[in-house]
Parts: structure tokens; sequence; C-alpha cells
């Protein structure tokens, strides 16, 4: 997601194309200019021209601005796959059918849904835009992962929690390292934001990594858990640290430093659709992702059963990609035009940019709301990751933070990011999902 502060490439792409277009509000090239007030001094002859104060803007039509928001990226032609996924469920076609339709359904969906949330974002100001942002930056996944929740697929949205940590700070940044790397021999982004992202991840991978360890001292690494009710106990309090943290962290950011995040090239930019088709937009898409993720959950039994696959792997590899597609591509491609500030900010939601980072905001947000949620409405979801998933955790943060924190990148750095993300996958693939009998989520789950 992008924040008030920063331009994605299509919607620079839009506004220009916007402005050159006669169609498009106002006739007159004139009302897309400032509009200069003239201050006047007593001491003075006659007026004085001061700084441009603000800007007048053409007001979108209904009509231009569906038009606008349908064609804003190609991924669009993937909508077709929206009603065919709401007709296969209908239909009770198989669940190969239902998963591989809603899935490519909510491609589309969340990039719209980005779309739609950026624009609102630009009528209500920097700070609650930014609060906007970082609520809606992860929609798509939260969707799912609550869908999950309520289903009682505690090891799905585990490990789709940690796949999305884990494929953007490896996957997506390596990407964006190699792409930019084939151009440019080295490249810069904010190191200050790159400095904050990583103590925040480890912060978020220590709240993670120590119910694991408290498992293991009391339980001697044994895999039959007797201190359950003390781990969930230690989920609950930790998950609350973490939300405080991630609390304190928008209020430094957007508030008491926003300095330290101000990028050094600005541009102004305007809202491109009107506010009512903005908000249904807004509202509409997200009822269509909890359809599309209601579905696509429904299915991962008989996908599982089918396929050969297991949930850890669908939830760790493939339902991370669904969200975050659409932003991916186009991370590549500014990082491939030197735009790296631009390219972290689309790919992870840069602190540069005004709103978290997306990685730490998946691990200090969404997966510790999850367990607040889970608290609250009877699905006792912990924070206790398997012995592997954490140290998988750990050696992902640890070698993006090696990579980040001197503010450069290049191709081998990207190369490196890459191997360590093939290597996860390819364990996964062939580790098995553990017995629910001894699964602590599973347990508390019926008990």
């Amino acid at each position: 997601m992008t924040s008030t502060s920063s331009t994605s490439p299509e919607r620079q792409q839009l506004s220009l194309s916007s402005n050159n277009n006669s169609d498009y509000g106002s006739t007159s090239e004139d009302f897309h200019k400032p509009v200069t007030l003239i201050s006047f001094d007593n001491n003075d002859a006659g007026p004085t021209p001061s700084s441009p104060v603000f800007h007048v803007s053409p007001t979108p039509t209904i009509y231009n601005s569906f038009k606008l928001l349908l064609t804003s990226s190609y991924l669009n032609w993937l909508l077709i796959f929206l009603p065919l996924g709401f007709l296969a469920n209908a239909l009770n076609w198989s669940d190969t059918w239902v998963f591989t339709l809603n899935f490519f359904a909510i491609v589309p969906l969340a990039k719209l849904l980005a779309f739609a949330t950026e624009d609102v974002s630009l009528r209500i100001g920097q700070t609650l835009g930014g609060l906007l942002n970082a609520t809606f930056g992860n929609a798509v996944e939260l969707i799912v992962s609550i869908v999950a929740l309520k289903e009682g697929e505690i090891r799905v949205v585990q490990a789709s929690m940690l796949g999305s940590i884990i494929s953007n700070l490896l996957l997506v940044l390596g990407m964006c390292f190699v792409a930019g790397g084939m151009y440019h021999d080295e490249q810069e982004f904010n190191q200050t934001a790159a400095q904050t992202s990583s103590s925040l991840m480890a912060l978020a991978c220590i709240g993670l990594i120590i119910p694991a360890a408290f498992n293991f001292a009391v339980g001697n690494g044994t895999t039959v858990i007797d201190f359950k009710h003390e781990i969930l106990d230690l989920s609950h309090g930790t998950a609350i640290v973490l939300l405080i943290i991630y609390v304190l962290y928008l209020f430094f950011q957007l508030k008491t430093h926003a300095h330290l995040y101000d990028e050094t090239e600005t541009q102004e930019e305007q809202p491109q659709l009107s506010l009512g088709v903005s908000l249904f937009f807004l509202a509409g898409v997200t009822v269509l992702v909890a359809l599309s993720a209601e579905y696509l959950v429904g299915s991962i039994e008989g996908i599982v059963e089918y396929s050969g696959l297991s949930k850890t792997f669908v939830g760790l590899i493939l339902l991370p990609i669904v969200g975050n597609a659409a932003e991916h591509v186009t991370a590549i491609t500014v990082a491939m035009k030197d735009k790296m500030d631009l390219a972290i900010n689309v790919a992870a939601g840069s602190s540069m940019a005004n709103i978290p980072d997306y990685s730490f905001q998946i691990a200090l947000f969404v997966t510790p709301f999850l367990v607040v949620l889970g608290w609250a409405i009877g699905v006792q979801m912990t924070l206790f990751f398997k012995t592997f998933e954490t140290v998988v955790l750990f050696i992902s943060v640890l070698i993006t933070n090696y990579l980040i924190q001197d503010g450069k990148s290049n191709w081998l750095e990207g190369a490196m990011l890459l191997a360590t993300y093939a290597i996860i996958a390819l364990a996964f693939y062939l580790y098995p999902d553990v017995d629910d009998a001894n699964d602590i989520n599973t347990d508390l789950l019926w008990n």
C-alpha cells in the first residue's frame, strides 16, 4: 500500500493522463494550476504575490471515477474469475476449482481495495490517511485470516502470517534488488526507515520466539504440551504488548518524529475518484473479498487431500500471493527505474512513506490482533509456532537486517534473499504437517 506522501506508479500515470485529458473534469487548463493568493502590505505600493497556498482540482464525475478505477491496472482483467468463483461454490464444483478460481479473483480485488483506500486517504489528511492505509493495508490478509480463524483453521492462519512476513522480507525485496541491480550498479533507499524497520522486526521476532522457547524449557523439548494454558496466557500478554508497541510506533512516525520520514522529493496529488465512488468501492470490495475468502478457505481441506500439499505449505507459500501479487509486480517495475524508495514503499509499505512496514505490520499488528480476536470469540490461537518455523523466521529477519541496514542494495544482495526464500519454500514443501494431537493450538480449540 502506498501512503499520502508518495505516489504509486499507476496513480502517477493516471494523474498525468487526467491532467492532459480535456474530458476529465474542467475543460480549462488553468483550472488545474495553483491559485496564487495576493498579500497586501500597507507599506507597499501594490500587491505582492505570495507562495502558492492551495490547489483547486476538478471534481471527478461518477462515470469517470468508475472508468478510472476499472482501468487502473491490467490485473483487473482477472475480475472475470470473481463470478466464476461464486458459481463454482454455488454449483458445488470440486474444491480444486473453487480454490483456484477464488484465488485468482482475490488478486484484482486487492488491487482495487488498495486504490480506493489511497484515494480516500488523500481527502482526510496525512495523519488520518496514514492510519487508514495502515488499517486497510493488510485488509485482504486480515479478512482471509479471520475467516480461517472462525473455521478453526489455526494452522492455516499461523502459516499465512508467517508466509506473509517471509515472502515480503525475502521474495519481494529480493526481486526488487535483482531487478534494479540489472540496470544500476548500486541503489540507495531511506536508511532511517530501514534501521527502524529492522529494530521493529527484531522485536516482533522476539515476541514470536519467546512462546516457543518457553514451551521448550518447561516441556524439556517434548512434543506433548503440558503447559498449554500457561502458553495461552503468555500469548495473550505478548499480543497486547506488541499491539501497544505498534500504536506507539504509529504515534512516533505520524506525529512526534514525522520529519524523519519525509521524502526528499514530494509530489502533491489530488484524489482521482469522487468521494462516493471511493467509499462505495471500499465497502463493496471488502464484502466481495470476504465472500471469496470464505470460499477459498472452505476449499483448503479438499485441495490438500487432492494435491497432497500440506496446510502449512498452502498457508505459507500460496495464500501470501493472493493479496500482494499486484504490489509485487509494481515494486519490481519501479525498482528497474531506479526508484528504490518507491519500490520498497509499494512492496513493503515502507516507513519512509508514513505508513508501517508491511512485514512488521503483519508481525506487530495483524498476528497479535488475531490472537486477541480469537481470545474474544473463543478460538484460542497462540503465538506458539513450531520450532522449525521459529528458526525460519529468525533466519529471515537476520539476513534481511544485515542486507538493508546500510541503506544500499545491489543485485547480489537480492540473489541472496531469493536463495534463502527458495531454500525455505523447498523445506516447507517437504515438511509434513505435525499430528494435530500434539498441536497446542488444536488442543486448545477443542478444550
